[in-house]
């Protein structure tokens, strides 16, 4: 178990003037973050998800506890390109400014599926929806950096991408419901789980003025575990020897991510609890540039028209 040095009261900065926008923000780590950023004078922040009525709880929550954040909620299924699209529209048309993207949704080892948009699920939803709305908010993001603000992208990963396919992502059958040959719910998570890593490596080469890095939160109690099949759960538990990390504790490297001075980050590195840079554990497929490179073209092409 990762030792948790980190008090998100004590150590998250003042965030005055700042506007954050967290997926999947209506539960779990990303409802976790939402709370402990609004605790620090944030501006904005805009939680998304598919349900507005837990969006509502947490929202609730956050008034109540006197603060003075604005926080509101956006509609959007990531496993839908368009819901998606509508999503980074509405923001646009909302706010002015975006400082931090804290890509914090996504679902795990799922049963063969499709997305709406034909996509395996797990990398359409983890990896491709939040391609299109990083892409989508780019130009504020950017603007936010021209300006000489400290814009950043905060992309959650998991360990779990070490469990990825031969080659790392099977491109020829994105299109398809992946059906390996033998783990293949958890094989199909960690290929979505490897191209985040690589995105946001890829990201920070491209976009060189934003900070782009990604995150393993540790491995956490919440919904995902919760609702996974019972073989998976008691995997889970066994491989941890039982110590998984509250939600409130799983909370801490993305917030720190988002918050800590800039000079304490590696632009496109991967870091894990709390803020422990973890490069070197990383296997040759996930070290691997041209894959990265690849992974950005074949996004690039997918999402072009949107």
């Amino acid at each position: 178990m990762p030792s948790l040095n980190f008090n998100p009261d004590k150590e998250i900065p003042d965030l005055t003037g700042k506007a954050i926008f967290i997926t999947g923000g209506t539960s779990g780590l990303g409802a976790q973050s939402a709370i402990n950023l609004a605790k620090h004078n944030a501006s904005h922040i805009y939680i998304s998800g598919r349900n507005a009525q837990s969006a509502e709880k947490i929202i609730s929550q956050i008034r109540d506890s006197g603060s003075k954040t604005k926080v509101k909620f956006i509609q959007c299924d990531l496993a839908s390109l368009s819901s998606v699209k509508a999503a980074a529209e509405q923001f646009m048309s909302t706010s002015p400014q975006l400082d931090v993207l804290m890509c914090n949704a996504g679902i795990m080892a799922k049963p063969p599926s499709l997305t709406t948009d034909g996509y395996e699920l797990q990398f359409g939803t983890n990896h491709l929806g939040h391609a299109l709305l990083i892409k989508k908010l780019l130009p504020l993001l950017e603007e936010t950096s021209n300006s000489g603000g400290d814009a950043r992208i905060v992309i959650l990963t998991s360990e779990g991408m070490f469990l990825h396919p031969k080659g790392g992502i099977v491109f020829d059958d994105l299109k398809t419901v992946q059906n390996f040959w033998a783990a293949g719910p958890w094989r199909r998570y960690g290929q979505s789980k490897l191209a985040n890593m690589l995105y946001a490596r890829e990201l920070s080469r491209q976009c060189p003025n934003i900070t782009s890095i990604s995150i393993h939160p540790g491995v956490v109690s919440t919904e995902l575990i919760a609702n996974s099949r019972f073989m998976d759960r008691i995997l889970i538990y066994m491989t941890n020897l039982g110590n998984l990390l509250k939600p409130e504790e799983g909370a801490y490297n993305q917030v720190w991510a988002a918050t800590t001075p800039r000079e304490n980050l590696k632009n496109g590195m991967y870091y894990e609890p709390v803020g422990k840079l973890a490069q070197k554990k990383l296997d040759k497929t996930a070290r691997d540039d041209d894959l990265a490179k690849r992974l950005w073209k074949w996004t690039e092409d997918a999402l072009s028209e949107y």
